[in-house]
């Protein structure tokens, strides 16, 4: 086994203008009140890793162009489609007007899984919340369900963009499966 080469990586990738126009998974993210733009950056870099349909900013969340977002986003702004909408009811409201079961990442009385995702719940939109507070009792009470990554440690949380990466990937997983 070797660590492939940068031009190895490279030639296998596709085009920025191909991966726009390449069909994607039926999974959309939201972030709501998500305080660094490292996180940030993080997020569209996961979402175009995970080929995500749409990433929505909502609330106080910053958005491109910034270059605290550009250094861990890695050039995923350009290709990630994304939209900001100040009301976070109001972006929930239209995911499910498109469609979308929408998912609060959050821990909560319902303790459903992460990795409990049906054939049902596609297409799925998931929201993601504040690095401290995570998502209020309001935004949850609009969504059609919670998922939660269990924790064995002392801690009760992950860093959000840590968080999003496991449940999206997962949900990414699940979809693949279903396609099969």
């Amino acid at each position: 086994m070797r660590k492939l080469t940068y031009e190895e990586i490279l030639s296998e990738r596709i085009s920025d203008t191909d991966f726009i126009l390449k069909a994607k998974a039926p999974i959309n993210v939201i972030l709501h009140n998500v305080r660094s733009m490292y996180n940030v950056g993080s997020f569209f870099r996961t979402c175009d890793s995970a080929s995500i349909n749409e990433l929505i900013l909502t609330g106080y969340t910053p958005y491109p162009p910034r270059k605290e977002i550009d250094k861990t986003a890695l050039g995923a702004t350009k290709t990630v489609k994304w939209s900001y909408e100040s009301d976070i009811i109001a972006a929930i409201n239209l995911q499910k007007q498109k469609g979308y079961k929408v998912f609060a990442v959050e821990l909560t009385d319902r303790k459903r899984l992460y990795n409990s995702l049906a054939i049902d719940d596609y297409p799925l939109c998931l929201v993601f919340g504040n690095e401290l507070i995570g998502i209020d009792d309001d935004v949850i009470a609009e969504c059609y369900d919670s998922l939660e990554i269990p924790m064995y440690g002392t801690k009760h949380s992950l860093n959000v963009a840590v968080a999003g990466g496991i449940v999206i990937y997962e949900a990414l997983h699940c979809w693949k499966s279903f396609e099969k």
